[in-house]
């Protein structure tokens, strides 16, 4: 049985559209616990697959993918890139170009004071 944070996060993954991204920070956010990214990693690992979430989606705060090389790194780059995403020389994604924003939600991102909410 799902808890209620794990619920919101997995239906959060879900709305990320194709060509788009998302943070494990921004997502934590969302489900209403910013502190949580790490545990919104879990979630990706462990419901993925038996959920159909579109983890591919997911980056953390630097625009970069977290799986070490060769270890799903490629494979998710492929993906992303298969969606259109394009990755600057450094590997990361352009926040301003590929960030998902649900309607009527300011993001908070880089320190800024803008905040988050549903």
């Amino acid at each position: 049985m799902s808890t209620p944070f794990t619920s919101k996060v997995k239906k959060l993954i879900k709305k990320i559209p194709e060509g788009k991204v998302a943070t494990y920070g921004f997502i934590a956010a969302l489900a209403g616990n910013p502190q949580a990214a790490r545990q919104v990693a879990r979630i990706l690992h462990s419901c993925s697959r038996k959920d159909s979430l579109p983890w591919h989606r997911v980056v953390n705060r630097n625009g970069r993918i977290s799986l070490k090389h060769y270890n799903g790194y490629e494979v998710q780059k492929q993906l992303l890139e298969k969606e259109g995403v394009v990755f600057a020389e450094n590997d990361a994604i352009d926040f301003d170009t590929y960030l998902w924003l649900p309607p009527n939600v300011s993001r908070r991102i880089h320190g800024t004071n803008e905040t988050v909410g549903i």
